[in-house]
C-alpha cells in the first residue's frame, strides 16, 4: 500500500508463472524486483537483520501477515527478523502507538491476530487509545497499563525511531522488506505488475528475500 494511495489494491487475476521465471534466469531483477540502497545501513555484523515494515490498517500487510509470520518462524540462526510500524499519517501513528505500546507491554505478537481481524474483519476503527483499551482489555491486558504504555516517554521514543529507519530504508508504501541494511522488497514489487493473486506475490517477495540474504552472505 503506497504512502500516497492507501485504497489502492493489487490485481487478483490468476499467476502468470513471475516466480519461476525470474529466478531460473539467475534471480530477481535489481530495480524491478528488489531496490539497492546506496549507501548501505549500518548493520551488527555476523547478523543480518530482515525487517518488514508494515501498518496494522493495511488491508496488504493483513494478507502478508500469514506468509511473512511463517517465514521468520523457519529463519537460519544468523538471520533476525522484526517488523516495524510506519506512521504516514494521523490514523497511521494512533495505530503505530498501539504497536510499540504493546510491544513494551510484551503482549503485541499476542494480540496482533485479533488486531488484524478487529480493523480487516469487523469493521473497528481503534483510531485512538480510549477504544483501543476498551477492546484490548476484553484481551486480558489491563487498561490502565496499556494506556500508560501508550502515553510513555519510551514509546514515543520508540515511533520516533521508527519513522527515522523508515526513512533511511526510503519505504514508500507497506507491506516492504529490508534486508540486511541493503535491499528492499515487497509484495507489489515482487510481482513487478505481473496480475497474480497477492498471496502469490506476497511468497514471491519472501523468495526474493531469501535470496539476496543468501546474496549478503556471499559477500561478508
Amino acid at each position: 500500500m503506497k504512502r500516497r494511495d492507501f485504497s489502492a489494491l493489487l490485481a487478483t487475476a490468476p499467476l502468470a508463472g513471475a516466480a519461476g521465471t525470474a529466478l531460473a534466469q539467475g534471480g530477481p531483477l535489481e530495480g524491478r524486483h528488489y531496490q539497492t540502497l546506496k549507501p548501505a545501513l549500518p548493520t551488527t555484523p555476523g547478523k543480518i537483520e530482515v525487517i518488514e515494515f508494515f501498518w496494522y490498517g493495511c488491508p496488504h500487510c493483513n494478507l502478508f501477515e500469514p506468509a511473512v509470520e511463517a517465514w521468520a518462524k523457519q529463519l537460519p540462526a544468523d538471520v533476525s527478523f522484526r517488523k516495524v510500524h510506519v506512521a504516514f499519517r494521523a490514523v497511521v501513528k494512533v495505530h503505530q502507538r498501539m504497536f510499540y505500546a504493546l510491544e513494551a507491554l510484551g503482549k503485541e505478537a499476542q494480540v496482533r491476530p485479533a488486531i488484524f481481524a478487529a480493523l480487516h474483519q469487523q469493521g473497528l476503527a481503534l483510531d485512538d487509545a480510549k477504544s483501543q483499551a476498551k477492546f484490548l482489555a476484553n484481551l486480558g491486558i489491563d487498561a490502565t497499563k496499556y494506556q500508560d504504555a501508550y502515553n510513555s516517554f519510551g514509546v514515543q521514543t520508540k515511533c520516533t525511531q521508527a519513522e527515522k529507519l523508515s526513512e533511511a530504508y526510503k519505504v514508500d508504501g507497506v507491506p516492504m522488506l529490508g534486508i540486511g541494511g541493503r535491499f528492499t522488497t515487497s509484495p507489489s514489487m515482487a510481482g513487478a505488475g505481473q496480475p497474480m493473486p497477492e498471496s502469490e506475490s506476497g511468497k514471491l517477495a519472501l523468495q526474493y528475500t531469501d535470496f539476496l540474504i543468501q546474496r549478503i552472505r556471499r559477500k561478508a
